[in-house]
């Protein structure tokens, strides 16, 4: 895809819907991570090590872990909404029942740096990565109930099938998938040919993007995973991947990747033999940190580097561009799609509210 130009848009707002500032805080250091709740409350993880919660448009805040100098790499919360894990440079896996403020685990795993972990979608037990393992904890039994081998590497990625059934892990050459039902099972292994480093499985269970080391991207169907789609040219390595949940004619959800300063978007055409065709997407001059389809809706959201958060209606052309921070590191929709975070290299947490037809937010 490299050297392909989009046409762009000259308005810097989108006429259909639109955000406005709703409130601003600043944490201590880069923001890594951000997640909403199912109830609406926020989290932010800040690179010195904070992980502070908010309420009430900003006004209340709930501290789980002041700053401790040693980065979180890695959030997420349980599909019930009750469980948050955080994990990242000291090697602990930290897991708190929600709205307690204590943790009631801590699993130690020094000098080991976690980076990933994902919550299953269908129960409580989380997976971590731990260096060329991964381990599976249950947050019923409060036990470790599996270690699972990725063998060749070190583990690059990993992520749950919607179903819950299985888990996806990243690596060297390969793609492992563990049966979640029996862990003694030998994994499905999906053959790579550089290295997988981010993985992402569709909402609905169908395909499985990677994004490779290669400069590459492979489009897995479950049905038929040993005859990958491959997209190539991009100008360096994937380093983030979103598809969208909106319901799509083709049959197949669109899926956004970003490589340096660039999107391409894809839609899955109806003839096999071409596969997926794509769109570049050409507004950011900076590298782009993070990118995320609004909760069902196929407007996307991608923050860069280059200090903006831009907003693509229908991921096909620009719309509102929203600044706030020197270079953005993070961002994240609200369940509901009406609030929009973003977080910044300098600690900067900005929400944005969607406004309808002129109104405020919260008017009718």
């Amino acid at each position: 895809m490299s050297g392909v130009k989009a046409k762009q848009s000259s308005s810097k707002s989108a006429k259909s819907e639109s955000f406005e500032p709703l409130w601003q805080q600043r944490l201590s250091d880069y923001v890594t991570v951000i997640l909403w709740s199912p109830n609406g409350d926020l989290f932010a993880a800040s690179a010195a090590g904070e992980l502070v919660g908010y309420q009430d448009n900003g006004k209340a805040q709930v501290i789980l872990q002041a700053a401790t100098g040693e980065s979180i790499d890695a959030l997420a919360l349980s599909a019930n909404g009750e469980l948050l894990a955080a994990g990242g440079q000291s090697g602990q896996v930290c897991i708190w029942r929600l709205p307690e403020t204590q943790p009631i685990a801590l699993l130690e795993n020094a000098p080991a740096w976690i980076d990933r972990l994902a919550w299953s979608p269908t129960r409580n037990q989380l997976a971590f990565s731990l260096g060329k393992y991964v381990q599976v904890w249950d947050g019923d039994s409060g036990e470790v109930i599996t270690t699972l081998s990725f063998e060749s590497s070190s583990v690059l990625d990993l992520t749950w099938h919607p179903h819950g059934d299985r888990l996806t892990v990243a690596g060297y050459q390969s793609i492992k998938v563990w049966s979640a039902l029996d862990w003694d099972e030998d994994p499905e292994v999906i053959e790579i040919a550089s290295a997988s480093t981010r993985i992402l499985w569709s909402p609905e269970g169908s395909y499985i993007a990677s994004g490779n080391l290669d400069k590459t991207i492979s489009v897995i169907d479950a049905q038929r995973p040993t005859e990958p789609w491959m997209m190539r040219g991009f100008p360096g390595k994937i380093r983030q991947l979103a598809w969208t949940d909106a319901p799509i004619k083709q049959g197949a959800p669109l899926l956004a990747s970003a490589s340096t300063d660039s999107i391409v978007v894809w839609h899955r055409h109806p003839d096999d033999a071409v596969g997926w065709e794509g769109k570049v997407l050409g507004q950011h001059d900076a590298r782009i940190q993070a990118m995320q389809f609004q909760p069902g809706s196929s407007l996307l959201a991608s923050a860069g580097e280059d200090g903006w958060v831009v907003l693509w209606p229908k991921a096909t052309r620009l719309g509102q561009m929203l600044k706030g921070a020197e270079r953005f590191s993070s961002l994240s929709w609200h369940p509901q799609g009406e609030l929009l975070a973003a977080g910044g290299q300098n600690g900067e947490l900005i929400v944005w509210a969607k406004t309808m037809r002129g109104k405020g937010f919260g008017q009718k």
